[in-house]
């Protein structure tokens, strides 16, 4: 068993640190090949921002109630529970939205996918530091690699999983960046295999259930099904995404 001290004030520099990584490796990504104007890409990123703000506010209030009576007004506040899941999917409608008000028809999620991987990563560094506080945690396990956040407890390091699951993700996804492939092809690779992975090692963490899956499992099987939907227009339909090469 290890043990990890608590440092649930390290948690936001952590968070922060990931979103301006994630930024600078956006900013970096957009300059070598963007498909679209300057005002166009800061429309989408302003609608990415606001959405992911809003739905991992409602998945995070969600998870907490009823012990939290959950208001509109709490939706935008940043303070409080947030939730990775929720973030996605918010921000994923919210750029769909403005796209299509605004007759974006290129898509624009794929360079998006390596500062997803990285700036979730990197919170979720914060989040393994902040202990038994972040709620984050595994259940307890009998196994040599259990982590005490502080009550004498070795429990599955669910955080530490996820940052592995997500270098992974991060280089398959970099190294299909290079090959031929259809824009859109890589954002939904990369939710898809999100979804899934946190469909599966949500199992392992101490969250109160709603016919067998919590808050955020119902959360990605919603993504997942709204996904294959779109999936299937996205395959028929085939102007929507010329062939890329790097």
């Amino acid at each position: 068993m290890f043990h990890i001290p608590p440092h649930p004030e390290l948690h936001p520099i952590f968070e922060a640190l990931g979103y301006a990584l994630g930024f600078v490796v956006y900013e970096r990504s957009v300059r070598r090949g963007d498909v679209v104007s300057n005002r166009q890409r800061w429309n989408v990123i302003a609608a990415a921002m606001l959405g992911a703000l809003a739905g991992s506010r409602l998945v995070g209030l969600l998870e907490q109630m009823p012990s939290t009576l959950l208001s509109f007004s709490q939706i935008f506040v940043p303070s409080g529970g947030k939730a990775i899941v929720g973030g996605l999917l918010g921000g994923w409608l919210g750029v769909e939205i403005t796209k299509k008000l605004s007759g974006i028809q290129t898509r624009t999620g794929d360079v998006f996918v390596i500062p997803l991987c990285l700036g979730i990563a990197v919170g979720r560094v914060g989040c393994l530091l902040a202990g038994l506080a972040d709620d984050t945690y595994g259940k307890p396990t009998s196994l040599y690699w259990g982590v005490d956040f502080g009550d004498r407890v070795a429990r599955h390091p669910t955080q530490a999983y996820e940052i592995v699951f997500l270098v992974i993700l991060g280089l398959v996804l970099h190294r299909k960046a290079k090959l031929p492939h259809r824009n859109g092809v890589l954002f939904r690779w990369f939710i898809a295999a999100y979804l899934t992975w946190r469909l599966q090692i949500d199992f392992l963490k101490p969250e109160p259930s709603i016919c067998g899956l919590n808050v955020t499992q119902w959360a990605c099987v919603i993504g997942l099904v709204v996904l294959m939907a779109s999936h299937m227009g996205f395959r028929w339909n085939p102007n929507r995404g010329a062939a890329k090469y790097a």
